[in-house]
C-alpha cells in the first residue's frame, strides 16, 4: 500500500435551462436553482457544498463551466467564481460547447449547428473554445487556470493538443465508464491510469468495481458512501496513488427541484467527515500536487467495493424514489 493516496474531490459547476427554448425567460430561475438551491431548509447547491467541505477542512477542485455566461452575461460567472474563491476553494476550467450556437458573438466560424460534445469539434475549434473559456474565468478572478475537464468527459486526442496550445498542462477529462470519453484513445489506453499525451498530464476519473463486479465511476450521486469508502480503502491497500471523485453543484438537490435530497446530503456529509479524519493517508489535494506523468504507470487492479456497500446503494436508491 502507499503511505498516502491522494484524493481529488472534484465538482463540475454548470447552469442549465433544462432545454433550449425560451432561454431568457427560464434562465433566472435556473441560475437560482443550480447555483444557490434555495429552499426553506437553506441553500443546498454551491453554498452547502462549500460549507460542508470547509467544515471538515477539505480541498475541492471546482471545474466551472463559463460558456453559459457568454450567452447571459459575465456577471453570472463572476458570482460563481467569487463564491468559490471566497470559500478558499480552487477554480478550474470545465467546458460544455453546446452553448456555442446560443452565443450572439460567434466564438468559431461554424457556430450555427448545435454540437453537444467537445470531440465533435476540430482542433482549431477546440483551441478557440478552450481559449475563450479560460479568458472568461481569468476575467472573473480565477487564476491560475492549470487544469481542464471536458463536459460529459467527451475529450479526444485533439483536446490535449488544444490544451497544450492554451498553456493548460493538467487534465481530468477521461472517464472510461462513458463511451464518448476518449473514443479515439481506447486502443492504446485503458483510461484508468494517468497518462501523458501531447504535453498534458491527464488524470482519469476513478472507476471501480462494485460489489457485483460491475464498473462504476466514483460519483457522489451514483454511489453510496460505503461504496466510496470501501473503494478508496481498497485502492489505497492496492497501491493506488490517487482517487478522483466527481460531483456537481446540484447533486445535493432533488431532481428538477431546489429541495435538498436528504439521502445525498447525508452521503456527502459522511464522505467529507471520513476524508476529514483520514487526511494523513487520504489527503484531498489539487491536481498541481499530483506526480507528473512522464510514462504510463504500472497497471494496478481496479479498486473494488464490497457487496454490502453496493447493497447499501440499492437500498438508498429505493428510498429516494419513495
Amino acid at each position: 500500500m502507499c503511505a498516502a493516496m491522494k484524493v481529488l474531490l472534484t465538482f463540475d459547476v454548470e447552469v442549465w435551462c433544462n432545454g433550449w427554448n425560451a432561454l431568457d425567460q427560464v434562465f433566472p430561475s435556473s441560475f437560482e436553482r443550480y447555483v444557490y438551491g434555495r429552499s426553506a431548509q437553506g441553500d443546498y447547491a454551491l453554498p452547502k457544498t462549500l460549507e460542508i467541505l470547509n467544515q471538515h477542512g477539505l480541498h475541492g477542485v471546482f471545474f466551472v463551466e463559463p460558456l453559459f455566461a457568454a450567452r447571459f452575461g459575465q456577471q453570472y460567472l463572476d458570482t460563481i467564481v467569487q463564491m468559490i474563491l471566497a470559500a478558499g476553494q480552487e477554480v478550474q476550467l470545465h467546458l460544455h460547447p453546446e452553448w456555442t450556437d446560443e452565443i450572439t458573438t460567434a466564438l468559431i466560424p461554424n457556430n450555427q449547428v448545435k454540437r453537444q460534445h467537445l470531440s465533435y469539434y476540430d482542433l482549431d475549434e477546440q483551441t478557440a473554445l478552450i481559449a475563450h473559456g479560460k479568458k472568461m474565468l481569468l476575467e472573473a478572478g480565477a487564476e491560475p487556470i492549470t487544469t481542464f475537464r471536458a463536459g460529459s468527459f467527451a475529450a479526444n486526442r485533439d483536446t490535449f493538443l488544444a490544451l497544450q496550445r492554451n498553456g493548460i498542462h493538467l487534465d481530468s477529462s477521461l472517464n472510461r465508464f462513458y463511451p464518448i470519453s476518449g473514443m479515439d484513445m481506447r486502443d492504446t489506453h485503458n483510461l484508468l491510469s494517468p497518462l501523458f499525451i501531447s504535453g498534458v498530464h491527464s488524470y482519469p476519473v476513478t472507476v471501480f468495481r462494485d460489489g457485483f463486479g460491475r464498473e462504476k465511476p466514483a460519483q457522489v450521486s451514483g454511489c453510496s458512501f460505503t461504496e466510496l469508502r470501501s473503494a478508496m480503502l481498497n485502492g489505497w491497500h492496492g497501491g493506488q496513488e490517487m482517487f478522483v471523485i466527481v460531483s456537481h453543484n446540484f447533486e445535493l438537490l432533488k431532481p428538477d427541484s431546489a429541495l435538498p435530497d436528504a439521502i445525498v446530503v447525508r452521503r456527502f456529509e459522511q464522505l467529507c467527515a471520513f476524508l476529514g479524519a483520514q487526511q494523513q493517508r487520504l489527503p484531498t489535494v489539487s491536481y498541481r500536487d499530483c506526480k507528473p506523468v512522464l510514462t504510463e504507470p504500472p497497471r494496478l487492479a481496479m479498486p473494488r467495493a464490497s457487496t454490502l456497500a453496493t447493497t447499501r446503494r440499492y437500498a438508498e436508491q429505493l428510498l429516494r424514489r419513495l
